[in-house]
């Protein structure tokens, strides 16, 4: 295989959805960028997800990191037409909302807490009881207790977003190089240069590592180390003859349906830490289903699909890091997002562009996420 030495003003590192939008801010504004992916683009979170848009089912308090998803939340409607325009991609942008289920009274209570707090943001939120719930989603159980209505809650196919992001980002100049494995990085006194990859070396002054799940390993190379370790979802989708839901349905413990756009609905999603093993096991599509089939029962009558997983990045306080090296010029990472990546990759994308241009607007949300903040482990 030829050896290939090239050019560019950043190098990405990582084709996931958090790397394929970095990408496309920063080559929309006119910089010469290039996506390096081992595998191929959005082979691993991005496409395993489900695509929800649950800034307010999934974040249950304020900080820096429900403000964000706040924030990026509300990009999502115009970042549908725009990354149509320049990719032709449709990311089938969902806004129906999402009911958070109170399975129990005790749990009712709770929700109703979140209810009021969440009422802070959007005013539309509110509890149905059951009757109500019922109403809007006749296929659910008549045992619940009730739910919350976020009407703001929606989703996206992720792997159409990931390709959109992608294909506007080369419509913009981007290049995108597949099938090749960063090693490791070149510096020069305390400035990043490029990076060193199975296919040669690639030159330039910035570089955004977005690997995932797999960033910690390749952030040693830079002599630090970043809190990020694999946590495996796994989930399965259905098809029925009729829509049985039309809202996603989340409930707190651990399970949701999202009816897509073609007909299935996926549902997902277990969480098994510390394993890079892609493997779907009966025990854990035998717990979803069982939680599933509690919340809505014709499930169990349901065509089968498929299974797949993913391997999502979480961090040790549960924050994903977005900064710059305290060490090294340029080079960025941004990583970390567990279950958040697809809601978040708008702004994640904005954000990134913004520190790798020094045109940094919020200091105040990013110092939330900065490498820094776990000063021990800096070598």
């Amino acid at each position: 295989m030829n050896k290939i030495e090239n050019s560019f003003d950043v190098a990405v590192i990582g084709g996931g959805i958090n790397g394929a939008s970095i990408a496309y801010q920063l080559s929309k504004i006119g910089r010469k960028v290039i996506i390096i992916e081992k595998n191929q683009l959005g082979c691993e979170a991005s496409s395993a997800a489900a695509g929800m848009l649950a800034a307010q089912a999934e974040l249950e308090q304020d900080g820096p990191l429900f403000q964000m998803a706040l924030k990026s939340q509300k990009m999502f409607s115009d970042f549908s037409c725009e990354l149509f325009e320049y990719s032709g991609v449709d990311i089938e942008y969902v806004n129906k909302g999402m009911y958070k289920i109170a399975e129990s009274e005790e749990i009712a209570v709770e929700v109703k807490k979140q209810v009021t707090f969440q009422r802070k943001w959007d005013p539309a939120i509110k509890w149905l009881d059951t009757k109500e719930l019922r109403e809007m989603e006749p296929s659910l159980s008549t045992s619940l207790a009730g739910g919350m209505y976020l009407p703001n809650d929606g989703h996206v196919q992720p792997a159409k977003l990931t390709q959109a992001f992608a294909k506007a980002a080369v419509h913009f100049g981007a290049e995108i190089r597949q099938h090749t494995e960063v090693l490791s990085f070149k510096f020069e006194n305390s400035q990043v240069k490029g990076v060193i990859t199975t296919n040669g070396i690639v030159n330039c002054d910035q570089v955004v590592v977005a690997t995932g799940a797999w960033s910690a390993k390749l952030m040693r190379e830079s002599g630090i180390d970043i809190s990020v370790y694999p946590v495996k979802g796994e989930c399965f989708s259905i098809r029925t003859e009729r829509p049985i839901i039309n809202t996603t349905i989340f409930s707190d413990k651990r399970c949701y349906l999202v009816p897509k756009r073609n007909g299935e609905i996926y549902i997902g999603a277990t969480m098994i830490e510390d394993t890079y093993d892609h493997s779907v096991t009966p025990k854990g599509i035998a717990r979803l289903i069982e939680r599933a089939t509690q919340l809505v029962p014709q499930i169990k009558d349901a065509a089968w699909e498929r299974v797949w997983s993913g391997i999502r990045p979480q961090t040790g306080d549960g924050l994903p890091y977005i900064g710059e090296h305290p060490r090294w010029k340029g080079l960025f990472v941004a990583t970390g997002h567990f279950r958040n990546g697809i809601l978040l990759s708008p702004i994640t994308g904005k954000l990134v562009a913004d520190l790798v241009t020094g045109n940094v607007l919020d200091d105040a949300l990013l110092s939330a996420f900065q490498l820094e903040r776990h000063k021990e482990t800096v070598q």
